[in-house]
């Protein structure tokens, strides 16, 4: 087994070895890839899809002014072949590079980058990524449905487009290289409508040429991608309806090359000591926590004592073993590894009996029923048998609801569909390494809306304007003052405990041996969970 252990994150560089990822340019040209999934792709829109399964399937059609160095968290020029930055951090100048092509052959403008930023932050888009761009001059009158689009969007000329901020802020370089910042063709769009997640036209260096629900998906090389000689595969298929145990012993008989789901965990020990397995399987560190998220805005869970002892009464230890030790508990919403961590903060200690006194306080001395969403992919429906029989203790009677992974996400951005959701499967991995990336979609306000990813419904004003005074401390010499101010807002957020952080898990992907490239691409901190771009078949060689 090859390793990628995250030893701690400085500047823009997740660990020392993704920082330095070699990417073999000689690498050979053709051939392809099989990846499996259990359930259907939910929508290739870059500003609509977030889920762990489509996540780098939209990186690989779509592409957004800025990027990341392959295997890193390092920020490069993608769209944009130049950017200049005022004095005051407050707007930023991008200049498009020369024949920039869309899949349909018209040339990128200026023009699209204004519309596609108006897609994604227009409420009618209902776009979960749209908090993200809320430092953008503009964005809370158009957010909000008035305005004719983003004010601080200026196009100067078909090639340089000038973003105006309403305030500095330290992640802008981050979120202009989110998916949701990707660039899409107007005409498209509005000619395919609601079908644009199936008909997608991006500029990414793979194109869609083949969707048949339930069954496959198919990608193959766009010939007039940006970047010389990528991508380094004709094709990539997705293979669609395959358990996660069926999925394996495809790849064991060289029928696939990447189970999507991951190494099902029934079978993880059974891999692990098979050294011709073993040494496919490629583990990586990742910026991740898996939590039960409380619905506040539902009751009981509207009363934050009831939060609290639903905290006391999960046993994650229990939890860590059930995925083989593949962990570590939980006690905040940030993993170790990420900037703003408490390593002095004990969090909620393990304790049922304690946690039924604080029910009986808060008036439920008789418990009550609820339902638990869960993905239905194991060992997620068994981890919420464990979440199920903890509450029991308390006198909490959770009905599971096990559902496909589309389903629990569409449950969650309702506000009052799903009382409580086990993450796992969908659990919270960082876009970028930066503490603020797990606050504003996941626990701000902007991220408690209609489809949004904030599941607990949680909005406290005073914490959202904490942390915008956090992310407007730019520049190296405020960047232990920033971390400071981010770590509070958790500790805070831990007080309300709209959350039952869980545990930080590790990834592992195995891998067939008809396919190579840098191990930090198949744990790519970016393209999650694997850089299809990069990534070669030895059958070419």
């Amino acid at each position: 087994m090859k390793k990628l252990l995250l030893t701690g994150v400085a500047g823009l560089a997740l660990t020392a070895h993704m920082a330095s990822a070699q990417v073999n340019e000689d690498a050979p040209m053709g051939g392809t890839m099989v990846v499996t999934y259990k359930d259907d792709v939910a929508t290739l829109d870059p500003a609509i899809g977030y889920d762990w399964q489509n996540w780098s399937m939209i990186k690989s059609l779509f592409d957004g002014l800025m990027g990341y160095e392959p295997g890193t968290t390092t920020l490069r020029n993608e769209l944009a072949s130049d950017v200049a930055i005022s004095e005051d951090g407050t707007v930023y100048t991008f200049t498009l590079k020369d024949n920039i092509k869309f899949h349909n052959g018209r040339e990128i403008t200026a023009s699209d980058v204004k519309y596609s930023l108006e897609r994604v932050t227009n409420p009618e888009t209902r776009s979960p990524g749209a908090g993200f761009f809320g430092m953008i001059d503009g964005f809370d009158i158009w957010n909000a449905g008035e305005g004719e689009g983003l004010s601080g969007i200026k196009v100067i000329d078909d090639k340089i487009v000038e973003i105006t901020l309403s305030r500095p802020d330290a992640t802008f370089g981050h979120v202009m290289a989110l998916n949701f910042a990707s660039i899409v063709p107007q005409e498209a769009v509005e000619a395919s409508g609601e079908d644009f997640g199936r008909e997608p036209v991006g500029s990414g260096a793979f194109k869609l040429t083949e969707w048949s629900p339930g069954q496959r998906v198919v990608f193959e090389r766009f010939e007039e991608y940006h970047r010389e000689n990528l991508p380094k595969l004709d094709q990539v298929t997705f293979e669609i309806g395959l358990e996660p145990t069926v999925a394996l012993l495809r790849l064991q008989q060289g029928q696939a090359d990447v189970p999507g789901d991951g190494i099902p965990p029934a079978q993880f020990l059974q891999v692990m000591n098979d050294p011709a397995q073993a040494d496919n399987v490629i583990e990586g560190g990742q910026l991740h926590t898996g939590y039960i998220t409380l619905n506040t805005q539902m009751a009981p869970f509207d009363n934050v004592a009831v939060r609290k002892a639903v905290n006391m009464a999960i046993n994650k230890e229990r939890i860590v073993r059930i995925i083989n030790g593949r962990a570590v508990p939980a006690n905040q919403p940030l993993p170790p590894s990420m900037p703003g961590y408490a390593d002095d903060y004990e969090g909620y200690a393990f304790d049922p009996e304690a946690a039924r006194e604080m029910l009986a306080e808060a008036g439920f001395a008789d418990g009550f029923t609820t339902e638990l969403y869960v993905m239905n992919v194991d060992p997620n429906p068994r981890i919420a048998q464990a979440i199920q029989q903890d509450l029991s203790e308390i006198g909490i009677n959770a009905e599971i609801r096990s559902l496909a992974q589309a389903n629990v996400i569409a449950a969650g951005g309702e506000a009052d569909q799903a009382p409580m959701i086990w993450s796992g499967g969908m659990a919270w991995i960082a876009d970028f390494p930066d503490p603020s990336n797990f606050y504003g979609p996941i626990l701000g306000c902007a991220g408690a809306v209609q489809g949004g990813w904030n599941w607990s419904w949680y909005c406290n004003e005073e914490l959202d304007a904490r942390a915008a005074e956090a992310d407007a401390m730019t520049g190296a010499e405020n960047e232990d003052a920033r971390i400071e101010a981010w770590k509070s807002i958790y500790l805070d957020v831990m007080e309300d405990a709209p959350w039952v952080p869980v545990f930080n898990e590790q990834r592992f992907t195995l891998t067939s041996d008809s396919i190579a490239g840098d191990d930090s691409l198949f744990v790519d901190p970016v393209h999650i969970p694997v850089n299809y771009d990069y990534i070669y078949s030895k059958d070419a060689e």
